[in-house]
C-alpha cells in the first residue's frame, strides 16, 4: 500500500506514529511523509526574526529520523509555525490535495481534530478537505494520532474529545521510534514531560496493555471505505 503521514510540524510524524511508520515500511509498504510547517519559528515572537540556520537544522534532522524508520521521501513545506490559522484554508487544502493527487495513497495518517494546537486541529480540516470521498479519491482509509503534550493537555475541551479505536502492535519497533526522536533533541524535554522518552515508552506500554500486547500505537479511525466484491 501508499501510506501518506500527513504532519503539522517536524517530530509530530515520530511522536504521533513512528513505530507504526517503521512497522509499515518493513512489512514492504511505501510510506510517505508530508509536513507542512517549518516548525521552531513560534519561539520568536516576531516569525522574520527567526535564523533560517534554525529550521535548515531541524529540516536535516527530520529527514535523518525519517530515513531511520525507513521513509525515502519526506516533503517539507514551511507554512508558519503554530500560526496555521493565519494562512487561508483552501491554500493548506491545495498543498495537500496536490501531493494526494501524486501519490495516490490508500491511507492518510494525520493529526487528531481536538488537539491543544492550533496547527494539529486546521491541519486535521484541511486533510478531510483534501480526500473529500468524491468519486477518483484514491484514500480509503483515514487515521488520526495523538501528539503527547497536545492531545492529552486538551484535557478533553476541544471537541471532539480522542477516543482511540484502533491500534498497530510496535512491539518491535517502538525502540526505532525512541531512536527517531532523539535527532530532535531540540523537541525533547526531560521526564516527567509527555515528550521525554520516558513518558512516550510509557504510553506505548499502556496501550499495549490495553489491546494485549507490550508497545501499542493508538489512532482513531475517521474513515474506512470498503472496495466493492467480496464479502464483509
Amino acid at each position: 500500500m501508499k501510506i501518506l503521514v500527513v504532519a503539522a510540524h517536524p517530530d509530530d510524524e515520530v511522536l504521533g506514529c513512528g513505530g507504526t511508520i517503521a512497522r509499515l515500511e518493513s512489512e514492504g509498504n511505501d510510506v510517505i511523509v508530508l509536513i507542512l510547517g517549518e516548525g521552531v519559528t513560534s519561539r520568536f515572537e516576531d516569525r522574520e526574526l527567526a535564523d533560517i540556520s534554525l529550521i535548515d537544522a531541524l529540516h536535516s534532522r527530520c529527514r535523518q529520523a525519517v530515513a531511520l524508520l525507513g521513509v525515502r521521501e519526506v516533503l517539507l513545506c514551511e507554512l508558519p509555525d503554530n500560526r496555521f490559522d493565519t494562512v487561508p484554508l483552501l491554500k493548506i487544502v491545495k498543498m495537500i490535495e496536490a501531493q494526494v493527487s501524486r501519490i495516490a495513497p490508500d491511507v492518510i495518517y494525520t493529526h487528531h481534530g481536538g488537539d491543544l494546537n492550533i496547527d494539529h486541529r486546521i491541519t486535521h480540516q484541511a486533510v478531510l478537505t483534501a480526500t473529500r470521498p468524491i468519486q477518483g479519491c484514491p484514500v480509503r482509509e483515514i487515521y488520526a494520532f495523538e501528539i503527547p503534550s497536545s492531545t492529552e493537555w486538551a484535557f478533553n475541551q476541544i471537541e471532539p474529545a480522542f477516543k482511540p479505536n484502533f491500534f498497530v502492535d510496535i512491539s518491535a519497533s517502538l525502540s526505532r521510534k525512541i531512536e527517531a526522536l532523539s535527532f530532535y533533541d531540540s523537541e525533547a524535554r526531560p521526564f516527567p514531560h509527555p515528550r521525554s522518552p520516558e513518558a512516550i515508552t510509557s504510553t506505548a506500554r499502556r496501550w499495549g496493555s490495553t489491546v494485549g500486547c507490550e508497545a501499542a500505537e493508538a489512532f482513531e479511525l475517521i474513515r474506512a471505505i470498503k472496495s466493492g466484491g467480496g464479502s464483509l
